[in-house]
């Protein structure tokens, strides 16, 4: 059984090309309607604003899942640990207890996607320039190109570490058609060169239309950073270089003064809402509610309640108290009315409100919330603990802290809080305003830090029980080299203990 999500492919030769038709942001998710052929696309600034739209929509495989619960979205939130997910899921129950292997699927559709969206993005960088066409238009959509091709290397770097490194179009003769691994440090250097590249591209600070902004490039490049600077490259002088591409996206976005407006549909792509997934009934919609409301309880008029993803109880109680967002229906809820007869369901547990789609609960139960990448806390946080890491706490690095708790009707941290404490302080911020938006496990990595919960403390990843009584094994700071690549390409080698 699977969802009735809608996948586009187009063959075009090995590689996977889509196209939408226009440059709106509705034009980002809509149909194919054309005939083009590789011999005459390149032709017009029209076909490449077409061509890097289809770019885009290889985003849309984050979300997508099936009928037991499995999306890449989850999977990533279930290395984290603070995740409970449908029983009948065999391949989430084995990311929990840390059992799973490389033929779980979940691993081939992150790594197949990725290259996907690589593939198309080298084949726009390679033939955009020679298009005769306004110079400014052609700037942007290269600068698009890039960092969508920096975006995907991104996460097949953090996930399965050293990986081939294409960027070139690949035919039958090219000899990247069964290429070797790169080593981590030099995907990283391409994917920084991609940003570079990107923010020179005279793309606009912000954009409201779902593009790539320059605002999108500076938070992308500043993770980039903050994570170079860790587990497994150290690169210590990155922590400033991460605070310096961070700082000038704080004054171009502005912090919501209501958590509603992250999942609805009136605010998508505006305030801190930096870089999102876009979808629109009709054209493309998403299961993330039913992904994310508890298993079997008529929450909205959704034709799936699956659990997939369900907080654990005790992460839920590791937020101070009186903080705003455990309040019901800020981040968080635990009833809600029956789409039967409106009588109230209490769930018996914490699910995600923050990404409850009231619009489409209420009426047709076809979700088209976007999904955010990237928002402006999460860059407000990597602009903090960067700044602390490179010379302790200042007190801008404070303030931009402060801002987050003062929305959740916090506390502020103190003026002369020490580096260790403030460090401390931003991780768990960052666990807390930054929950289930696939963050966590990438800060395990890059830290080799669990967050305990239950004692409220940090402690080493491989040595630390979580609150379902597993401890993180060391091969699980990778991904496995999906099998199926490892048995079509006999160059490719797989991740230790897999």
């Amino acid at each position: 059984m699977k969802f009735n999500l809608k996948k586009y492919q187009i063959g075009f030769s090995l590689l996977l090309l889509t196209v939408a038709v226009s440059s709106c942001k509705k034009d980002l998710i809509e149909q194919n309607k054309s005939n083009f052929t590789k011999d005459t696309y390149f032709t017009s600034g029209d076909q490449a604003q077409t061509f890097v739209n289809g770019i885009y929509r290889t985003l849309y495989f984050f979300q997508n899942g099936d009928a037991y619960g499995e999306s890449p979205f989850i999977t990533l939130e279930l290395f984290a640990g603070h995740s409970t997910s449908l029983g009948q899921s065999v391949n989430n129950g084995n990311v929990i207890n840390q059992r799973t292997d490389a033929v779980n699927p979940g691993f081939e559709t992150v790594w197949s996607n990725c290259y996907t969206g690589i593939s198309n993005a080298n084949i726009a960088i390679a033939n955009i320039p020679g298009i005769s066409m306004d110079a400014t238009l052609k700037k942007q959509v290269l600068g698009e190109a890039y960092f969508l091709r920096a975006f995907f290397y991104y996460h097949l770097v953090r996930l399965y570490g050293d990986v081939p490194l294409i960027t070139q179009p690949v035919t039958v003769s090219s000899p990247d058609l069964y290429p070797t691994r790169t080593a981590a440090a030099q995907v990283y250097d391409q994917i920084i060169s991609d940003l570079q590249a990107a923010k020179a591209s005279g793309l606009p600070e912000t954009n409201t239309t779902g593009r790539v902004s320059i605002g999108a490039v500076r938070s992308l490049l500043a993770s980039v950073y903050l994570t170079t600077a860790g587990f497994p490259l150290q690169k210590t002088a990155n922590y400033a270089l991460a605070a310096q591409e961070a700082q000038p996206v704080l004054s171009e976005y502005t912090l919501f003064d209501k958590y509603d407006y992250l999942h609805d549909n009136a605010h998508k792509n505006q305030g801190e809402l930096i870089f999102q997934s876009q979808y629109l009934v009709g054209i493309m919609t998403n299961s993330i509610p039913q992904l994310t409301i508890p298993f079997n309880l008529l929450v909205g008029a959704y034709g799936d309640h699956l659990g997939a993803m369900i907080p654990t109880n005790a992460f839920f109680a590791s937020y101070e108290t009186g903080d705003l967002r455990t309040q019901e229906r800020q981040f968080y809820f635990s009833s809600y009315p029956s789409s039967v007869d409106g009588s109230i369901i209490v769930f018996g547990e914490h699910a995600l409100y923050k990404y409850f789609q009231v619009e489409s609960a209420a009426s047709s139960g076809q979700s088209d919330e976007n999904w955010t990448f990237l928002r402006l806390p999460e860059t407000m946080l990597i602009y903090a603990e960067a700044t602390n890491e490179a010379g302790g706490p200042t007190a801008d690095a404070i303030a931009q802290v402060n801002k987050i708790r003062a929305r959740a009707l916090l506390a502020p941290l103190p003026a002369n809080i020490t580096q260790s404490d403030f460090r401390i302080a931003i991780w768990k911020e960052r666990y807390h305003e930054l929950a289930y938006e696939n963050k966590a496990y990438f800060d395990i990595q890059r830290t080799h830090q669990y967050y305990d919960v239950i004692h409220n403390t940090f402690g080493d990843a491989t040595s630390t029980v979580n609150e379902q009584n597993v401890t993180f094994k060391s091969q699980y700071y990778l991904w496995p080299i999906p099998q199926r690549e490892i048995a079509t390409n006999k160059k490719l080698t797989q991740n230790t203990g897999w």
